[in-house]
C-alpha cells in the first residue's frame, strides 16, 4: 500500500515544544514536505540551508498585510505578496497562500467584513488578477484558502469554499488556485467530497485536520480514508497537508496517523 499524494505538514502546529527548525528537521525525517505560515519572523538563512540539504517546502503565506476588497488593501497585498516571492524562491516554494483579508492575533482578521457587497466581489476580483499576473511573471502558484467563521475566523469575507472556488474561477488562471481546507469546509459547509469533486482542476492544494477540536485524521466526525479514495478517484495526486494540533500532544503519532488515512 501507499499513497498517491504529496503528504506534507504544518510545522506551526506539530511538535510545538521545539524551536521551528527543529520541527522542520523532525518532519522531514519523517517523511513527509513542509509547510510554514509568516515568513517574516522566520530564520530564513536556516530554512533555506535545509532546504539545500533536502527539505522540501510545500507552501507558505505569500503576503503580509492587505485585503482583496479595498484599493489601499489590494496595494498592501499586491506589495507584500511581491516582497513574499523572493522568499519563496529562496526556499523553493511553489505555492503561496492567501485570505480574504489579513489575519491578525488569534486567526482574526484586521478588518473583519459583515456583509460582502456585489463592489466588494468585483474589487476582489481586480485583485486576484492582479495577484495572479504577479504569480505568472514569477512562475509561482498563489493560494486562496477557505476558512470558517463559526469557529475560527469570525469576520473573513469569502470565507467559503463555495466564494473561494467561485473568485478562482472567475479570475480564471493556472496562477491562481484553491487552498482547500476541508477543516474549514466541514464547518462552513460539509459534504466534503462533493466539493472536492466540483472544484477540481482550481484545487492547489489541499489542507486537512478532523473536526471538532482541529486535530489529525481519526480523532474527530470526519472519515479521511472516504475521502482519499474519492480523491485518487478523481485523479488527484498533488499535495494533502496536515494542517492540524496533535491529539493529546503526541506529534509522531498525529503524522503517522494522517499517512495512514491517506494511504491506500
Amino acid at each position: 500500500m501507499s499513497t498517491p499524494f504529496t503528504l506534507t505538514v504544518c510545522a506551526e502546529m506539530v511538535f510545538t515544544e521545539l524551536p521551528l527548525v527543529e520541527r522542520v528537521e523532525r518532519i522531514h525525517a519523517l517523511g513527509f514536505g513542509v509547510e510554514i505560515w509568516d515568513w517574516t519572523v522566520k530564520d530564513l538563512d536556516a530554512l533555506a540551508a535545509l532546504a539545500a540539504d533536502g527539505v522540501r517546502f510545500s507552501s507558505m503565506t505569500g503576503y503580509v498585510q492587505g485585503t482583496l476588497t479595498d484599493r489601499d488593501g489590494a496595494d498592501a497585498l499586491l506589495r507584500t505578496a511581491a516582497e513574499s516571492v523572493p522568499v519563496a524562491k529562496r526556499l523553493g516554494i511553489p505555492r503561496l497562500n492567501l485570505h480574504g483579508t489579513g489575519l491578525g492575533e488569534g486567526g482574526l482578521p484586521v478588518q473583519p467584513v459583515e456583509t460582502v457587497t456585489g463592489p466588494m466581489w468585483v474589487a476582489a476580483v481586480h485583485t486576484l488578477r492582479r495577484v495572479a499576473a504577479l504569480g505568472e511573471e514569477h512562475d509561482v502558484v498563489f493560494c486562496l484558502e477557505n476558512l470558517n467563521t463559526a469557529v475560527d475566523h469570525p469576520g473573513v469575507p469569502f470565507a467559503r469554499a463555495e466564494d473561494t472556488l467561485a473568485l478562482v474561477e472567475a479570475v480564471g488562471s493556472p496562477h491562481l488556485r484553491m487552498m482547500l481546507d476541508l477543516y474549514h469546509a466541514q464547518i462552513g459547509e460539509g459534504n466534503l467530497v462533493e466539493l472536492c469533486r466540483r472544484a477540481g482542476d482550481a484545487i492547489g492544494e489541499i489542507q486537512v485536520a478532523d473536526v471538532p477540536g482541529r486535530c489529525e485524521p481519526g480523532t474527530g466526525e470526519i472519515s479521511y480514508p472516504a475521502v482519499a479514495r474519492a480523491l485518487a478517484a478523481m485523479g488527484y495526486d498533488g499535495v494533502v497537508g496536515l494542517e492540524a494540533y496533535a491529539a493529546d500532544g503526541d506529534s509522531e503519532r498525529a503524522l503517522e496517523r494522517f499517512r495512514e488515512a491517506f494511504t491506500l
